[in-house]
């Protein structure tokens, strides 16, 4: 099995003018002459970060300046405006009397069959039956009469809009804590679990608690900080297992060539470029829902990009490095082992947000000719960006982290490490949606008795990534607080970028229940290029709408296209009049895929020469006890 690396791609990286990667021994020093030199100012600043640390500990990484100034600005218009406040207590007595109606208070002397039956609950946490029942009818009723109350109390004219979103967001995690579900006492199906099992579900659910307890006790306890959990599914065993060979490597990336399953492909190559937030074989999980190899079947030779899990010596990598060493270096790369001059490239979530920064630096002759690298990489046939935002925005629940103020502290925790940690990330992401990923996983698993059933995408989720200082800043601060990309001002090696001069045909992706890209903004490039564009919206959220393979139950999309020169199309429009198709997308993509390929030729095997070692080779691999 060979191991050997290609030189002239970590000259590269070099080249791009950014700070040499340090050795341990190198770090050690640095950080000795820093403390012996340290003035009273650098002690301030340091006594300042770790009070601030301390805090984010406790605040779930969220800036306690930024909400107390968000909850100020509210309070303060709403003292100043007794007409709603008049209005919001009119409200609060219409629904407490509302929850007081005679039908409540006959429910329990009424026949079962003479009850109206009432429309089931969209809200996962009340849709058993039995919360149609007195008392926990009005139990429900009067909780989700207050959580509305919640939402038109955070509305309040003359709020600033960021920190409207936060108060609301305060005001829903704290209200779903209080949630009737998640108590034994309050939750009627956790009643008529326990009299079904007879006591069993609750001793089930006992013993899973210990367990946790005990488990989460031991984590804290451990000596060793670099021992790693192991992954439900083993990578390379039950997920990640296309057959393909790492052709290219870099400081950067590994590239992954797979290999055919058909005796024709199409001509042009697919490059897909992974967001570097996860590991990229989500599109390649289980092989019954491998976008990769369904991929590979129909004929297409496919490239995948595996990002570097980075460590502290990395933290002066930035987007120009990941731009440059990954999506440029790899797009060479791919010219050169599929000897084309044209390829397909395919990004996913920050994956396509870096891919359409790379196809508009390419786009732009001045760029291009600026650096010689660039000028190998091949042209675009087609453009495929799933999930992925080129305009900020309209972040979502993830605009809730994005202030200045909530920057800087972010900053400041990066500053003592050189990375963010996968922890503070999936940490993150489980507050955002507190909801689903702790109250009701622990309703179910502590009350209910119902041990969590793994899968391949829960194994993948678990398996988190770390994002270099520097790169992890700029995509904050550029693109989420300033949207420099949709406004125009982003640059790449020093120069000004705009999706624009991208003429490229693109196929686009959205997902209905998508909380990281919502799929208005993701839309929202119909606003940023005049090129021909296919949008696909898809049933499901952000993971799960995109692993969407053929036979997966309750799954549907629309699609519509405009050609070059088009005209804008509101996005509720869009969606209104665009007719919905059951069955999965990834047919269409592949239609679309093959239209805009010019024709196919005998498939080959790969070079032995290009041959470094097997699929999924060595960093996806690397993982660290953070």
């Amino acid at each position: 099995m060979k191991t050997t690396t290609r030189t002239n791609s970590t000259k590269r990286v070099n080249a791009a003018g950014k700070t040499p990667t340090a050795t341990a021994t190198d770090t050690d020093t640095v950080v000795a002459k820093t403390v012996a030199t340290t003035t009273p100012a650098d002690i301030g600043d340091i006594l300042d970060a770790t009070i601030h640390e301390q805090i984010r500990k406790i605040t779930a990484g969220v800036s306690p300046i930024a909400l107390s100034l968000a909850y100020a600005d509210w309070a303060l218009h709403l003292a100043a405006s007794p007409g709603r406040q008049y209005k919001l207590f009119k409200q609060a007595m219409t629904s407490a009397t509302s929850l007081l109606t005679p039908a409540d208070l006959s429910a329990p002397n009424s026949a079962p069959d003479a009850l109206p039956k009432k429309p089931v609950d969209h809200d996962l946490r009340f849709s058993d039956d039995s919360w149609n029942q007195w008392p926990f009818n009005t139990i429900k009723n009067s909780f989700k009469a207050g959580e509305s109350l919640l939402t038109d109390l955070a509305k309040v004219d003359g709020v600033n809009k960021h920190n409207a979103h936060l108060i609301d967001f305060f005001n829903r995690q704290t209200y779903d804590a209080l949630s009737p579900s998640n108590w034994l006492l309050t939750n009627p199906e956790v009643h008529k679990k326990s009299l079904e099992s007879q006591g069993l579900s609750l001793l089930e659910g006992w013993r899973s608690f210990t367990m946790d307890a005990m488990q989460l006790h031991a984590k804290h306890a451990r000596t060793a900080p670099d021992e790693i959990a192991e992954l439900d599914f083993k990578v390379g065993q039950d997920v990640a297992t296309t057959k393909g060979k790492i052709v290219f490597r870099n400081h950067l990336i590994e590239l992954i060539q797979y290999a055919p399953t058909t005796q024709k492909v199409y001509k042009e190559p697919i490059l897909i470029v992974p967001s570097c937030i996860m590991k990229y074989y989500i599109l390649d999980l289980s092989p019954e829902n491998s976008m990769v190899a369904f991929l590979v079947n129909q004929g297409h030779t496919v490239f995948m990009i595996s990002w570097k899990n980075p460590d502290e010596t990395d933290r002066h990598l930035d987007i120009d490095d990941y731009l440059n060493a990954g999506v440029i270096d790899a797009m060479i790369a791919v010219k050169t082992a599929a000897k084309s001059d044209q390829i397909h490239a395919l990004g996913y979530c920050l994956g396509g947000t870096f891919l359409a920064m790379a196809a508009a630096a390419l786009a732009n002759p001045d760029i291009r000719s600026a650096r010689p690298e660039m000028l190998q990489a091949p042209n675009f046939a087609s453009i495929t960006l799933l999930a992925a935002q080129t305009d900020f925005s309209e972040p979502g629940e993830l605009g809730v982290y994005i202030d200045a103020d909530q920057i800087k502290n972010l900053r400041e925790s990066m500053a003592r490490t050189g990375f963010l940690t996968g922890k503070q990330m999936a940490a993150s992401f489980q507050f955002l949606h507190a909801r689903d990923l702790l109250w009701s996983k622990n309703t179910r698993r502590y009350l209910l008795g119902q041990s969590d059933v793994g899968n391949d995408m829960m194994s993948w989720n678990a398996d988190v990534t770390r994002l270099p200082e520097r790169m992890h800043g700029e995509y904050l601060q550029s693109l989420f607080l300033n949207n420099d990309f949709a406004h125009g001002h982003f640059r790449v090696n020093g120069k000004v970028i705009a999706l624009m001069d991208i003429q490229a045909p693109l196929l686009v992706v959205g997902t209905t229940k998508d909380h990281v890209s919502p799929w208005h903004s993701v839309y929202k490039i119909h606003l940023l290029t005049n090129t021909a564009t296919t949008f696909i919206l898809a049933s499901g959220g952000h993971n799960a709408g995109i692993v969407s393979e053929p036979g997966h139950p309750k799954r549907s999309y629309q699609i519509a296209s405009v050609e070059a020169g088009h005209r804008w199309i509101e996005p509720n429009v869009w969606s209104t009049t665009t007719p919905t198709q059951e069955g999965s997308w990834w047919n269409a993509m592949h239609q679309w895929l093959s239209t805009h390929s010019h024709g196919q030729i005998a498939s080959k095997t790969i070079a032995p020469d290009q041959d470094l070692m097997d699929a999924p080779g060595e960093y996806v691999m690397k993982r660290y006890a953070d």
